[in-house]
């Protein structure tokens, strides 16, 4: 019976000394690139930048508009390419494959322009990363989302939610560019809401 004892304490300690030493879980990847993201887009709102929506003939691929210039879409488009993920080259390959999948005003398989649309980013969001809910609560919004919008008048706004929250409102903030350059703003339900997507990269 004492040996019995004896043989049941030993494997109690040697089953906690094992389990003392399990490494700890992972980070998941998805969740840093989420964060990563997320510090890219702040990092964006220290830049000046002229709203311009003028074409801009590029190079190609990583091509991009003076870096003083640009729109809502593209300040999407420079934090993924912060991150090493070229808009422009993915939306472009992606068209060409499903050129009928994407808005019929907004295609022209030109890599100057079309990854610069939101309608055509809503679309390749959409066959190539996660579509998510849209809704009315907040927290459904988290921090490296891609949020678009219907501003009226068929004009479309794309903005990324960030990691800095709201103090009177308690929301995660967004950074986009509407006309004054790229701010973070706590606009997520200023306007209709059209679109919410991950994107992880190809």
């Amino acid at each position: 019976m004492v040996r019995f004892t004896v043989l049941v304490v030993v494997a109690f300690l040697f089953a906690e000394t094992a389990s003392s030493q399990v490494s700890p879980a992972a980070p998941d990847p998805h969740q840093d690139f989420l964060k990563r993201l997320s510090a890219a887009a702040i990092e964006r709102t220290t830049h000046t930048v002229k709203y311009d929506p003028g074409y801009v003939a590029m190079s190609y691929p990583g091509g991009d508009v003076p870096p003083d210039a640009g729109v809502c879409s593209d300040e999407v488009i420079r934090s993924y390419r912060a991150l090493g993920i070229d808009l422009q080259k993915e939306v472009h390959e992606d068209m060409k494959k499903h050129f009928t999948a994407y808005p019929e005003g907004s295609r022209t398989l030109d890599r100057n322009i079309d990854h610069r649309r939101v309608a055509n980013l809503m679309v390749f969001f959409s066959r190539n990363g996660d579509k998510l809910p849209v809704s009315k609560r907040a927290a459904d919004y988290a921090p490296g989302d891609l949020v678009t919008w219907d501003l009226g008048n068929g004009l479309n706004h794309i903005g990324i939610v960030v990691n800095e929250k709201s103090a009177s409102s308690g929301r995660y903030m967004i950074v986009h560019n509407i006309g004054q350059g790229p701010r973070m703003e706590d606009v997520l339900f200023n306007w209709r809401i059209t679109g919410h997507y991950r994107y992880f990269g190809r």
